[in-house]
């Protein structure tokens, strides 16, 4: 089997973090792979935006603990040190599924390099706030966007879960 199939295969979601920092030369690699995501008649309507400072990565889990009704000091990024946030133009069509790709592609890339990774919900309603509205406008980013998720990246703090059994009949043929 290819090596890019074993990875998709063997990629699994990293519950908890060293909280040793990723290096930027490795979170580029993998912000890379996510700018090269497939879009909507090529568009590339998703944007990312990295997340290592501490205090505004403290602020962002604080809120999406809020947002999914967690107990305060519930860490929703399960320690990551990093956080890469996928937003897509609200104004494309396929500004969702665009979004998706990239977050795909960033957790395979991640695979690969040896950092764990996590898909984190809630960044909609995040930047759906004002909050989220002031910090996309203080990048000096303009338009409409929506918060497709967080991807929580780290070195994992132990060995990765196995993989579940995979479901019957959900492949159909028409041949």
């Amino acid at each position: 089997m290819s090596e890019v199939l074993e990875r998709i295969k063997s990629r699994r979601s990293v519950k908890k973090y060293k909280p040793d920092a990723v290096p930027q030369e490795v979170l580029d690699q993998i912000i890379e792979a996510g700018l090269y995501a497939a879009s909507g008649k090529g568009q590339q309507s998703a944007i990312i935006i990295q997340v290592t400072n501490k205090e505004l990565r403290s602020e962002i889990s604080r809120m999406n603990c809020e947002i999914g009704g967690w107990e305060a000091g519930f860490d929703p990024f399960y320690g990551a040190p990093a956080i890469l946030v996928v937003l897509a133009r609200k104004d494309w069509p396929t500004h969702v599924y665009d979004g998706s790709l990239v977050m795909g592609n960033l957790m395979l890339a991640a695979h690969e390099l040896g950092i764990g990774s996590c898909w984190v919900h809630r960044a909609k309603e995040e930047f759906d706030t004002q909050w989220g509205k002031d910090l996309l406008k203080s990048l000096g980013i303009e338009g409409e966007y929506e918060g497709i998720g967080h991807c929580a990246l780290g070195y994992a703090a132990g060995p990765a879960p196995k993989a579940v059994e995979r479901k019957e009949n959900r492949v159909f043929y028409l041949k």
